[in-house]
């Protein structure tokens, strides 16, 4: 499943955003990106992070951000991981986006629960 985003470097306003053609991975909790995206879009190292990948191994990449993140009219900011040859959409921005994955079309949507504002859930503090 893929999506189709725009990635952009908020602390830098003269940088163009990028068009990406992600992949939706639900298996996956973070946005990863590859190293060419960071230096696109000269992101900074802020720390590096474990990580185990599918195949149960072990590693440490770079965490970059804040990245904007862009998806038809839903727009979010998170970190990234430095990771991989291609974008990958994990759970934690498709969750802060409110989109949903769309297994008969292979594709990933805004949720039609909510279609014009982002929705989730949150617990008030007493």
């Amino acid at each position: 499943m893929t999506a189709r985003l725009q990635l952009s470097n908020p602390r830098d306003a003269s940088l163009s955003p990028i068009e990406v053609e992600a992949l939706a991975d639900t298996g996956s909790l973070f946005l990863c990106i590859p190293e060419h995206v960071r230096l696109q879009l000269m992101l900074q190292v802020l720390e590096h992070r474990e990580v185990t990948l599918a195949d149960g191994s072990r590693r440490s990449c770079p965490y970059v951000g804040p990245v904007q993140l862009r998806f038809k009219s839903r727009a979010g900011y998170v970190g990234a991981l430095v990771l991989g040859e291609q974008v990958l959409l994990g759970a934690i921005p498709m969750e802060d986006l409110d989109l949903v994955v769309r297994p008969g079309t292979r594709s990933v949507d805004v949720n039609p629960a909510s279609p014009n504002i982002a929705s989730g859930i949150c617990m008030r503090a007493a």
